[in-house]
């Protein structure tokens, strides 16, 4: 294949690839085998390894590049438009003030409002030159941020070249979203964290944030992280009405949007979307904290303006908390069906989001230590979807001097082995411990596995 066919093959074998990726990825919905992905990604590997200057940095290829070396940071970068704060709402009366005060901004009588899901992960700024992904960063102070872009390239849902599908591209434009992990992927990296002696991320807000920052894009790769894309910041070559008309272009553009944003015709449909999300928030794959409320015309936006730290025309209307305090009354040592003994917290049972909690993890020794927890301390709670709860943090200032250490047995307290320590984690080395074959019984016959109805902890027991 002589020089110009090579290039003409390569834009068509990219071209494809970029369709393929969007179907995949964001539609959910491929229309080739993944072997035939496979097929065209290494025939464009192979071409580009044989005419290496006409590889250009919004080639599929190029999505995962070389480990920053150690020591070195991330550089900072100025964000076209500030990435403000947004105000929050607690509750029904401050959403109907911040509506009033949209209202009375404006002079008129109803106002028409998009509502999306608040994604709890990491805010993020992707800035495109021609339609093609060159800088991304972290939201940081709202002024500069961290520049990600190597590791927001290994992301799927962030398209390396924005697709046309008939809208006109921007001479340069940021798009801001959220970067994010799902509750499954969330379980599943901590899983092997632990496996690997490691410490177990918090929560998926944590995980997706620490997956981004790594020093190696590889890492950042293997984390199975996710972009919602839900605005604009600077924008110049293309020019919007509303947010409506935003959020269905970047969808067009290739980005992925979710797929239940409404428009809201006034405040009560804007009640009923907050109360279907809040119905929806623990069967949702990830994790939201509210609903985000933007006055829908551009010209209005404009016209209510900023504050010092946030816009007059966004709101976050925030679901219930889901942490609380309570008494640590105990600790006790659970031990896992791989062998695994976590301490487990026994609490003063607190009502979190509408449930009832009075056990939580407290994870490994080196955490508990770390956050000098003590049983009789007063501690803060946290409860996130269908996550076990966990101890935050205790509340020293509550000590009234009769608390205790929590200190980790030396022996097994289901079969009284003597443990042995791997990493951050104890574990009990008898293969025949009842707590380790109890674990593995209900593992085998729970949904996940042969889903054996009626085979309950109960008559495992027996």
């Amino acid at each position: 294949m002589n020089r110009e066919q090579a290039i003409k093959r390569i834009e068509q074998l990219r071209q494809e690839l970029n369709y393929h990726n969007y179907r995949y990825y964001v539609l959910d919905n491929p229309v080739i085998s993944d072997a035939e992905y496979d097929r065209l990604f290494r025939e464009l590997e192979e071409l580009e390894k044989q005419f290496p200057d006409l590889v250009t940095p919004d080639s599929p290829t190029q999505r995962v590049g070389a480990p920053r070396p150690e020591g070195l940071g991330f550089e900072s970068v100025t964000h076209l438009v500030p990435m403000l704060s947004m105000e929050d709402a607690f509750n029904e009366a401050e959403f109907r003030d911040f509506d009033r005060r949209v209202q009375e901004g404006l002079g008129v009588k109803s106002v028409e409002y998009t509502g999306e899901p608040k994604f709890d992960g990491l805010s993020s700024s992707l800035t495109y030159e021609n339609g093609i992904f060159i800088r991304g960063a972290t939201r940081g102070d709202g002024v500069t941020g961290e520049d990600i872009t190597n590791n927001l390239k290994t992301i799927r849902t962030i398209p390396l070249r924005l697709l046309r599908n008939g809208h006109p591209i921007p001479t340069r434009i940021e798009i801001r979203g959220e970067v994010i992990m799902t509750k499954a992927d969330f379980r599943r990296l901590n899983e092997e964290r632990l496996r690997n002696g490691e410490q177990p991320f918090a929560n998926p807000r944590n995980a997706a944030s620490g997956s981004v920052r790594q020093l190696d894009p590889a890492v950042t790769a293997s984390r199975k992280l996710i972009f919602f894309a839900w605005g604009v910041g600077g924008v110049e070559g293309v020019h919007f009405e509303t947010q409506w008309e935003i959020l269905q272009t970047l969808r067009e553009w290739g980005f992925k949007v979710y797929s239940n944003i409404r428009l809201c015709h006034g405040l009560k449909e804007a009640f009923s979307y907050y109360q279907e999300l809040l119905s929806l928030r623990d069967e949702l794959p990830f994790e939201i904290d509210g609903v985000v409320f933007k006055v829908n015309s551009i010209a209005y936006q404009q016209r209510l303006g900023t504050k010092t730290r946030s816009p007059r025309w966004m709101v976050a209307y925030k679901f219930p908390a889901r942490q609380a305090t309570t008494k640590l009354l105990d600790v006790r040592f659970q031990v896992g069906r791989t062998g695994i003994v976590t301490p487990v917290a026994i609490l003063q049972p607190v009502q979190i989001s509408g449930v009832t909690v009075s056990r939580a993890t407290l994870h490994t020794e080196e955490l508990f230590l770390e956050k000098d927890i003590h049983i009789g301390d007063t501690v803060l709670v946290e409860r996130a979807g269908d996550v076990i709860p966990e101890v935050v943090k205790p509340i020293p200032e509550k000590r009234t001097g009769n608390e205790k250490p929590v200190q980790m047995p030396t022996h097994c307290p289901a079969c009284g082995t003597e443990l042995e320590k791997e990493g951050a984690y104890y574990f009990c080395p008898n293969i025949t411990c009842p707590e380790q074959i109890k674990g593995r019984v209900l593992h085998l016959v729970s949904k996940r596995a042969f889903d054996i109805d009626g085979m309950g902890e109960k008559i495992v027991d027996q």
